[in-house]
């Protein structure tokens, strides 16, 4: 899963990059609204952190501008605590969810579990596939209820799959949503860490579809 952060105090956007990363995330970061609107425009995200207090060019208009492109993007905007007006005008303006500053990690990270769970049609943090569980909210997979420990990189693509089972996805859209824009992307990596899943968790967990990607086999 690859969001995008958009907070101008540096120390803060540093912060929430780093318990992003930790949560599994690859993550983007902006420190204006300019920088903002250019990568929500043209870089596909899984949901975005946005800050409404931002120099250059304010959250709001930002978050208006990508509405009206039609941009779908599941939004937690950030607010101070007591500007009510802030919030209405944020929710009126396309945003998914709100958080005032200040607040606690855990709740920004459940917020946003949710809002990427909701896009997918999905109620239940637990996503389960035949024998394979992962909880969205610990980070774990477990195989027929026993842990099986995953790097970042391969819980980040099993994760992405368990949302879009039954779906086929494209290696290069797999690519766009496990790395952040400044990794160095090889797509001959996605072959490696779906070979990597299948052997941890099943040869048949994870279907090659021909010339078009991987599908995550639905459980019978």
């Amino acid at each position: 899963m690859r969001v995008l952060l958009v907070e101008d105090e540096a120390v803060l956007r540093s912060q929430l990059k780093q318990m992003l990363k930790q949560a599994g995330y690859a993550v983007d970061e902006a420190g204006d609204g300019q920088a903002a609107l250019h990568l929500g425009a043209t870089e596909p995200y899984d949901a975005v952190v946005l800050d409404l207090g931002l120099p250059v060019l304010d959250g709001l208009t930002v978050l208006q501008r990508w509405r009206g492109q039609g941009l779908s993007v599941p939004v937690l905007i950030l607010t101070a605590r007591d500007s009510w007006h802030e919030k209405v005008a944020g929710i009126d303006a396309g945003a998914d969810d709100y958080l005032a500053k200040p607040f606690h990690t855990e709740e920004l990270l459940a917020r946003l579990r949710a809002l990427v769970r909701r896009s997918h049609g999905l109620a239940s943090p637990l996503l389960e596939q035949g024998d394979v569980t992962l909880d969205t909210r610990s980070g774990t997979v477990t195989l027929k209820g026993i842990t099986v420990t995953l790097t970042a990189h391969e819980y980040r693509l099993l994760a992405y799959l368990m949302h879009r089972a039954g779906q086929v996805v494209s290696r290069s859209e797999l690519i766009e949503h496990l790395y952040a824009q400044d990794f160095d992307r090889d797509s001959n990596t996605v072959e490696v860490f779906v070979g990597r899943l299948r052997r941890k968790l099943g040869a048949d967990l994870i279907e090659t579809v021909r010339g078009m990607g991987y599908r995550l086999v639905p459980a019978h």
